[in-house]
C-alpha cells in the first residue's frame, strides 16, 4: 500500500515532541517551546498519521518568520521537508505576504537556496550554533 503524505494545521503543543527531538533533545522541551507559538500557525506532515515534519509560521505586517522546521531523521532526504515548506510558502503568498524569511543553520542553506531563498546579512552564532538569514520575496 502507498505511503501517502498529508500536511495539515496542528496545534502548538503537537509540534513541541518532535522540534524537541529533532533540533535540541539533550535540552529541556521548554527550551523548543516559543512565547510567539500561541499567535503563530502551525503545520504538520504526516505520514500515513504520523507526525514526521513540523514548522511554525509568525505573520508580522507584510512578512512571515518561519520557524522550528524539523524533519524526523529518518525521513529526512525523502522530500517531505521540501513539500512542508513549499506548502508553507504557498500559503504564505496567498496571504499576499511579501516575503518569507528564516535563520537557517548554515549546514542547512543549500535546502533553502533550492526552495528559491537567498541568504541575507552575515552569519551569526546562536546557541552555539552558526545560523544565516535566508529570505525569499513572494
Amino acid at each position: 500500500m502507498p505511503v501517502s503524505l498529508e500536511i495539515r494545521e496542528i496545534s502548538a503543543p503537537q509540534t513541541w515532541p518532535l522540534r524537541h527531538q529533532v533540533m535540541w533533545p539533550h535540552k529541556p522541551i521548554s527550551f523548543v517551546q516559543l512565547p510567539e507559538d500561541e499567535g503563530g500557525l502551525h503545520f504538520g506532515a504526516f505520514l500515513d498519521q504520523e507526525l514526521v515534519s513540523v514548522v511554525s509560521l509568525f505573520i508580522q505586517g507584510d512578512q512571515a518568520q518561519f520557524r522550528k522546521f524539523a524533519t524526523l531523521q529518518q525521513y529526512q532526504g525523502q522530500g517531505i521537508g521540501r513539500q512542508l515548506l513549499g506548502h508553507v510558502l504557498s500559503y504564505a503568498s496567498s496571504q499576499n505576504l511579501s516575503r518569507v524569511w528564516c535563520h537557517a543553520r548554515s549546514s542547512a542553506c543549500s535546502f533553502y537556496q533550492k526552495m528559491g531563498m537567498e541568504a541575507e546579512g552575515e552569519p551569526f552564532i546562536k546557541n552555539g550554533l552558526e545560523y544565516v538569514r535566508m529570505v525569499k520575496s513572494l
